[in-house]
């Protein structure tokens, strides 16, 4: 809009505000409105954007020489000019309405479209995946209303998605782009979630496939789509197999497992931090095929005192040589080594730097 025009409108919006005793912060005013739209339809489609609360109709006029209805409306929230969109593009209709704050710090379409980057790439996004929550519009995704609708339902998905009766937090996307791009999961974070998904989750197999797939993008897209054709029975567990395979380390299982017996306790590294350690690095054995799940918990010890060269106090205290035969699992493991080192830095026989 012309800037001595849009003045002029500010001047109206001021004027009609103190005439109506509103206060002009919490009012905006909507230009080129068609004639025939019922106050219903105005309302909904400005309450479709989320940046100024609840909004009603507080009054409309008849512009002769623009044809259309001059609409003031009074919104819940105070108005923050910087999040105003310039134009609303309601539902079915072609027409723009042009939106006029009081302060006329209308943000340029440049710098609206560079903060949605920023708040898509916290949520896994770009622009293009917004095309498909919006199949509606016929808008393009550039379009500063179609953005701010669709990101409100982009958001409101991502934030908590209610399914069989299970709510889950999404995963952050993973596209097997090196390096991996601002807002994405590395693949050894990405998979680490997604098995124990797949391991612990009660929801169905195709649920399961539906929440890895709606979590991958670019070439991990295509590894996804390429096994579900050659093998469309294919389980949850197959697909996250074929993404380690086309993106993760080329070692082979005995690999790993040799890495893992290795591990040796760090310098100034507390035995609780050296378990976790192992832990994590027992995790990929275990998965890649490397070791029987049901040997885990034996060889998780046998590598804990094997390798755990700067803690031979808390070993004696623990008696874990004694236990190899009826071993602990990971977590009562981890709890019992951080009673005994709490016990032991309390009588000053644990140093600061872990060790005893």
């Amino acid at each position: 809009m012309d800037p001595l025009l849009y003045s002029q409108f500010q001047e109206h919006l001021i004027n009609w505000c103190r005439g109506e005793e509103l206060d002009e912060n919490h009012a905006i005013l909507i230009v080129g409105v068609p004639k025939e739209c019922a106050i219903g339809q105005i309302e909904e489609a400005m309450n479709a954007v989320r940046c100024w609360g609840r909004v009603r109709v507080r009054g409309r006029s008849f512009d002769a020489k623009m044809q259309s209805l001059t609409v003031l409306c009074e919104c819940k929230e105070k108005i923050n000019p910087k999040l105003v969109p310039p134009e609303v593009i309601p539902a079915g209709l072609s027409e723009r309405w042009t939106v006029i704050v009081t302060d006329g710090a209308l943000i340029e379409l440049d710098d609206f479209l560079k903060k949605l980057n920023g708040l898509l790439r916290a949520e896994g996004k770009t622009l293009d995946d917004l095309q498909g929550l919006c199949p509606q519009s016929t808008q393009p995704p550039s379009s500063t209303e179609t953005i701010v609708q669709t990101m409100s339902e982009l958001l409101r998905q991502n934030r908590s998605v209610s399914l069989e009766g299970h709510s889950y937090r999404r995963f952050r996307m993973f596209s097997g782009v090196i390096p991996t791009p601002a807002g994405e999961e590395s693949l050894e974070h990405w998979l680490e979630q997604a098995y124990v998904m797949v391991e612990e989750s009660e929801c169905s197999e195709k649920e399961k496939k539906r929440r890895i797939m709606e979590s991958v993008k670019g070439p991990a897209l295509e590894v996804i789509k390429s096994v579900r054709s050659s093998e469309p029975e294919a389980s949850p567990k197959t697909y996250l197999d074929a993404l380690n395979t086309a993106f993760g380390s080329a070692e082979s299982a005995e690999d790993v497992y040799f890495s893992f017996r290795l591990l040796q306790q760090r310098s100034g590294e507390r035995l609780s931090d050296f378990l976790r350690r192992l832990e994590k690095s027992l995790t990929k054995v275990v998965q890649i095929g490397g070791l029987p799940s049901r040997d885990r918990d034996r060889v998780r010890v046998e590598q804990l005192l094997r390798g755990a060269v700067a803690s031979d106090l808390l070993l004696v205290q623990l008696r874990l040589r004694e236990r190899k035969n009826n071993p602990p699992s990971f977590v009562e493991l981890l709890g019992e080594i951080r009673v005994e080192e709490e016990y032991l830095a309390s009588v000053g026989l644990l140093g600061e730097r872990g060790r005893v």
